[in-house]
C-alpha cells in the first residue's frame, strides 16, 4: 500500500478571515509537487494548516494521512506519525544547541510511544549519524553546537532545517520557500540537498516562486494557488512557464479566484 497524505475540500481561516477556499491534494510518498502562486495566494497557509499550528483554523474538510484524520492532532503527535515541515522564516531557540534539539526530536520520531525521561538515541549513535549527514550536506561541524537559529544568516537557518529533515526522515515534507534570501550557489546547494535525502522515500511538496529549487527535484505535479484553491495542475513545464512568464494568465483563466484573493 502506498501511504499518501490527502487533503480534502480543506477551508482554513486566520483570525476569522478566511485563506484557504477548497483546497484538494493528494501526495504520495515518494512523489515531488510544486506548490506556486502569487503572494497572498495561501500556499504557506496550507502547509500551516497541514502541520497543525494552533493559529490556522480549519472550518472546513480533512486532512488525512493512511486515511487517518490528523484534524484532532497536535503538531507534535503529526511529527511524530511522519510529516515535517521546514519554514519560511525559523523561530531561534536561545539557550538550546542544534544537536541537543536534533537528538530529542529524532528519538521522538524514531520513537513515537516515547515518554518524556525515557532514553534518548544513544550519543555514540547520534554523533555518528549526525556528522554524516553534515557531511553530506558540507556543513562545518561547530554548526551542531551553536544554537538553534540564534544568529543564524538566512541561508544558514534553511540549511538547518534541511539537517532536520535528514535527520528525522520524514514521510510527508512541505518546504515552505527554501529557497527565499538564499543566493544561487545557496539555492542549488539546497536543491541537491533535498534531491540527496528525499528520494523515493519521502513525498515532498515544495512551495516556491522559482524554479531554481527544482533543478534536481523536478516535480510530478505543478500546482497553481489562486485565492485559496488549487485552479491548475500540470508537469515540470508549468512551474517553468510560471517562472518566466508570471501569473497573467492564470489571473485571467481563473476570474473568480483572483477576485477571491482581493477581497
Amino acid at each position: 500500500m502506498i501511504e499518501t497524505l490527502k487533503i480534502t475540500d480543506l477551508h482554513v481561516a486566520v483570525e476569522g478571515k478566511p485563506i484557504l477556499n477548497g483546497v484538494n491534494l493528494e501526495i504520495r510518498r515518494g512523489e515531488t509537487h510544486a506548490l506556486m502562486g502569487p503572494n497572498g495566494s495561501g500556499k504557506s497557509t496550507l502547509g500551516n494548516a497541514i502541520m497543525g499550528h494552533p493559529n490556522y483554523e480549519v472550518t472546513e474538510g480533512t486532512i488525512e494521512l493512511n486515511g487517518e484524520n490528523v484534524l484532532e492532532w497536535d503538531a507534535s503527535e503529526r511529527a511524530r506519525a511522519g510529516i515535517f515541515m521546514a519554514f519560511q522564516r525559523p523561530m531561534a531557540i536561545p539557550g538550546v544547541k542544534l544537536a541537543e534539539f536534533l537528538r530529542h526530536a529524532t528519538t521522538n520520531v524514531r520513537n513515537p510511544n516515547r515518554k518524556e525521561g525515557e532514553e534518548l538515541i544513544p550519543m555514540r549513535d547520534f554523533r555518528k549519524e549526525l556528522k554524516a549527514k553534515m557531511d553530506q550536506l558540507r556543513m562545518d561541524p561547530d554548526f551542531a553546537r551553536r544554537y538553534v537559529n540564534d544568529g543564524f544568516s538566512g541561508g544558514e537557518m534553511k540549511r538547518a532545517e534541511i539537517l532536520q529533515m535528514a535527520m528525522l526522515r520524514p514521510k510527508f515534507a512541505i518546504l515552505d520557500e527554501t529557497d527565499s534570501g538564499l543566493d544561487v550557489d545557496a539555492v542549488k546547494l539546497a536543491s541537491q540537498s533535498i534531491a540527496e535525502i528525499g528520494g523515493a522515500d519521502m513525498g515532498i511538496l515544495i512551495i516556491t516562486h522559482h524554479d531554481k529549487l527544482l533543478e534536481h527535484n523536478l516535480p510530478q505535479y505543478t500546482h497553481v494557488m489562486l485565492g485559496g484553491r488549487i485552479v491548475e495542475t500540470g508537469g515540470v513545464e508549468l512551474a517553468k512557464e510560471l517562472y518566466t512568464e508570471g501569473y497573467d494568465r492564470v489571473r485571467a483563466a481563473y476570474p473568480v479566484a483572483e477576485l477571491a484573493a482581493t477581497t
